[in-house]
């Protein structure tokens, strides 16, 4: 096959439709709008929204709180998850990335105190649960806070 033989799919082309060019078109006359009214009008319809004059859904709706712009999305991290890596490894976002452990590194890494730790680390992250601290240093491992 060359680069001159490839051809569309059938139906991936059309014709553009011409409206307006006689009755026998089948879209001649008010070409397919139908006879007055608003929709008929040049740059007539309606806004997105918009239900007639009834209250509108987006209206109707009751709104509760807010999103604040200033929020930190943190991945958070089990300590019992860090036993995957060797004995005196120094666990950083990176190397959490590189395990699969998170997809990516977001505004940070958080560790978090659930799970026991059978490993020696020195763990660098964003921050750190007390409980996980306090368990990282058990195991004779480290803590940085980045």
């Amino acid at each position: 096959m060359r680069l001159h033989e490839l051809s569309s799919p059938k139906g991936a082309r059309t014709a553009k439709k011409r409206v307006g060019r006689g009755i026998g078109s089948g879209l001649g006359k008010t070409s397919g709008r139908g006879h007055k009214g608003q929709k008929a009008r040049s740059g007539g319809g309606v806004r997105p929204g918009f239900e007639g004059g009834q209250m509108p859904l987006q209206r109707a709706l009751p709104k509760r709180g807010f999103t604040s712009i200033f929020k930190k999305d943190y991945n958070e991290i089990n300590i019992a998850r860090l036993n995957i890596f060797a004995d005196g490894a120094v666990v950083t976002p990176e190397e959490l990335k590189k395990q699969g452990l998170i997809k990516s590194v977001k505004d940070g890494v958080r560790i978090l105190g659930q799970g026991q730790l059978e490993k020696t680390l020195t763990v660098k992250a964003h921050g750190f649960s007390n409980t996980a601290a306090e368990k990282i240093q058990a195991a004779g491992g480290k803590i940085e806070v980045i």
